[in-house]
């Protein structure tokens, strides 16, 4: 009787790159089975009584051809494209043999687990994006921003993440996927958990730089990482599939911002220095799923094709048995046995570091000789993007990758503005004017709001324990009243003359009385700082909005992850820019609140199949050794185009509509097209 085992083990001819399991080859390492060969009437009872010939795969009843049949097919074809072409390279030498382990690993828990820990990173990337935009109108009362003040904090995120894909993209590829992503999401989640308790307007900046720093390496290292453990057939599905989670990350963010920040009551304070409101308790939990990332990285190995580029062939070896176990025993086939006995590894190591000897210098000294060696190796590799072979690719993918993030963010930040706009100009058509009121010895016990009150006279007036929310007082009169407990919010008093009046506990500020005469008036006990105001500043219609425009991208995900194998790359991308830029004219056809949202969600749900195939096949388009450097630096190209998108769209607000809907238009035709001149990379294997 055949050897049970015997029957499950791939065998492979040394000019494949593989020798048999416990065999040895020059370029490689031999390693010894664990299992014993059997004898013949010592095989397992399991196979007692069934002869091989009798087994028959039963696909074959329905001429489907045997999983081991097209694995061996493919092989073939491979060979003989690499027999028909000159010389291989030990580069493409490695990335054949590498492919055909990942195909006899197979894809199964191993893969859908590191999924789920790899898309909680992607996740957490997309939390970054909402934070600040949904705490923007609570913090800036709570730490009196300015106008300016606000436009930096939404652009410093995406600065530190901009900055952190370029820094973490290029060390990935030098010290490793893994290390690299668990130490830039740490960065994150402890930003994160710094700024939520920063009281000062520089601190939450400083805190959200480093932030975005920290999860600017997620994209990057993220599809670098998992791409390296997926078969060709495999990857563009499962590559578009973990896109999933950016969704998710908004449809997160949107949900815990509704349930979190109007609750007020959830914060604390400590006198009146330190306040601690439910829009800080919104940034830690904002936090959670870098956290939980990071748990689970713990878990995973490193990339056994990073590995391989540094010829730490053992540990790839391992790592690689690991996967190919976890598999088969998930599959119910613990008895496969993983055949190979060695990976070819370059040669030429040329990315070594220089070490200082313990005797030439201090602690220091080494670890500043080490940083110094490893920055000129990342900006070496960076340089080496624009060589020969890649120049042209890279040009392409610059162009493609800006063209869509500057239509992208920039719609994303004027839909809701231009909501925002709409909002306003229906408040501002509700506005009461009152001219030349005489109001004496009154009692104000109601909040006045969206109010113009000209020349009017106020004497022996009181103002007590009410709101104030966009007033304004022009060329009027106080002359013996008492402000106590006001709350105001937009409020103002404009060529006004104010005689023996007495402010207590009120928010005014000097600021507010803009060319007016004071005569005998007294501020006492004034509240400090500024104040939140529960329903002013949260809009559900902000969440909504956020939440609606994240759900609709979960079509355009499925459509692009059952199709990107079958279409290809290069179509899916510029077919979707293209249908893309169709979509931004239907913005002439109605503009209101509700045809803006439709819009939006139509935007993006076309959109993201774009995303998608960029992000395939940046992976795909870069050899190991500069993957997530090239990705590091084009998703930094994507951060910049996604400021100057939302600048420029934003200073339109209010303005035109015209330019942001043809500037869009202009720069997805122009990415679409180009994408159409990519090289088509769903049969090529990861170099």
């Amino acid at each position: 009787m055949a050897d049970h085992y015997e029957n499950n083990m791939y065998h492979q001819t040394h000019n494949e790159g593989y020798s048999m399991y416990g065999g040895a080859g020059q370029d490689g390492y031999a390693y010894q089975s664990d299992i014993l060969p059997q004898e013949e009437d010592a095989a397992s009872d399991a196979t007692e009584g069934h002869d091989e010939e009798d087994q028959m795969y039963e696909g074959e009843y329905q001429g489907i051809p045997h999983p081991d049949e097209v694995k061996a097919a493919r092989r073939a074809a491979r060979a003989k494209a690499r027999a028909a072409a000159d010389a291989a390279s030990e580069q493409e030498e490695l990335a054949e043999q590498y492919e055909d382990i990942m195909e006899d690993c197979g894809h199964g828990r191993f893969q859908w687990t590191l999924f789920v820990v790899l898309g909680l990173a992607l996740m957490a990337d997309s939390v970054e994006c909402f934070v600040v935009s949904f705490v923007l109108p609570s913090a800036e009362k709570d730490m009196c921003l300015s106008n300016a003040e606000k436009g930096m904090l939404g652009l410093i995120v995406f600065l530190g993440m901009m900055l952190g894909a370029f820094v973490w993209g290029g060390l990935a590829d030098k010290v490793g996927r893994r290390k690299c992503l668990i130490v830039a999401l740490t960065i994150n989640c402890v930003s994160a958990f710094l700024s939520s308790f920063a009281q000062g307007y520089g601190f939450f900046l400083f805190f959200r730089l480093f932030s975005g720093m920290g999860i600017g390496g997620a994209v990057p290292i993220v599809y670098s990482y998992f791409s390296e453990f997926l078969q060709m057939d495999k990857r563009g599905e499962h590559l578009s599939w973990i896109c999933m989670f950016w969704m998710m990350g908004g449809i997160y963010a949107s949900f815990t911002a509704w349930g979190v920040i109007p609750r007020y009551g959830w914060g604390f304070s400590m006198g009146t220095e330190f306040q601690f409101h439910s829009w800080r308790v919104f940034v830690l939990v904002c936090a959670l799923p870098a956290i939980a990332s990071v748990v689970g990285l713990m878990f995973m190995p490193e990339s056994p094709r990073f590995l391989l580029e540094h010829a730490k062939h053992d540990e790839a070896w391992m790592i690689l048995k690991q996967v190919h176990d976890t598999n088969w025993r998930a599959k119910g086939e613990p008895e496969r046995v993983f055949t190979v006995a060695q990976i070819k590894t370059p040669k030429t190591q040329e990315d070594e570091f220089i070490e200082i000897q313990s005797a030439t210098g201090t602690t220091f000294q080494r670890w500043l000789v080490r940083t110094v060696t490893l920055a000129k190796l990342v900006l070496k590799n960076v340089a080496s993007l624009l060589g020969p072979d890649l120049r042209l690719n890279s040009l392409l993918m610059a162009i493609i990758w800006f063209t869509m993030a500057f239509s992208y963010y920039g719609l994303s930040v004027w839909f809701p503005d231009m909501i925002k706009h709409l909002q306003n100009e229906e408040y501002d058509s509700k506005l009461k004017v009152f001219h030349r009121e005489q109001v004496k010895h009154f009692h104000f016990n109601f909040s006045l709001e969206n109010q113009v009150h000209k020349e009017g006279e106020y004497v022996n007036d009181k103002f007590i324990n009410i709101e104030m929310k966009h007033v304004k007082f022009e060329d009027s009169l106080f002359e013996d009243c008492y402000f106590e407990d006001i709350r105001s919010t937009q409020t103002f008093f404009e060529n006004c003359t104010l005689r023996n009046i007495l402010f207590y506990n009120t928010d005014f500020e000097r600021k507010i009385f803009i060319d007016c005469q004071l005569e005998n008036v007294t501020f006492h006990q004034n509240k400090r700082g500024c104040h939140l105001d529960s329903e002013e500043e949260n809009d559900v219609l902000v969440y909504l909005v956020s939440f609606l425009g994240s759900l609709a991208v979960l079509p355009g995900n499925i459509i692009s992850a059952l199709f990107m194998d079958k279409i290809g790359r290069s179509k899916m991308i510029g077919g979707s820019m293209l249908i893309s830029a169709g979509c931004t004219f239907f913005l002439f056809l109605s503009f209101s609140q509700a045809s803006i949202i439709a819009w939006q969600c139509l935007f993006c749900g076309v959109s993201v199949a774009a995303w998608n195939g960029i992000e395939v096949i940046t992976v795909e388009l870069y050899p190991a050794s500069k993957r997530a450097t090239a990705f590091g630096v084009l998703n930094a190209l994507c951060k910049l185009a996604a400021i100057m998108g939302s600048s420029i769209f934003a200073s339109f607000v209010g303005i035109t509509k015209v330019i942001p809907i043809l500037l869009s238009f202009a720069a997805l035709v122009g990415g679409g097209l180009l994408a159409l001149k990519l090289p088509e990379t769903r049969e090529k294997v990861l170099q």
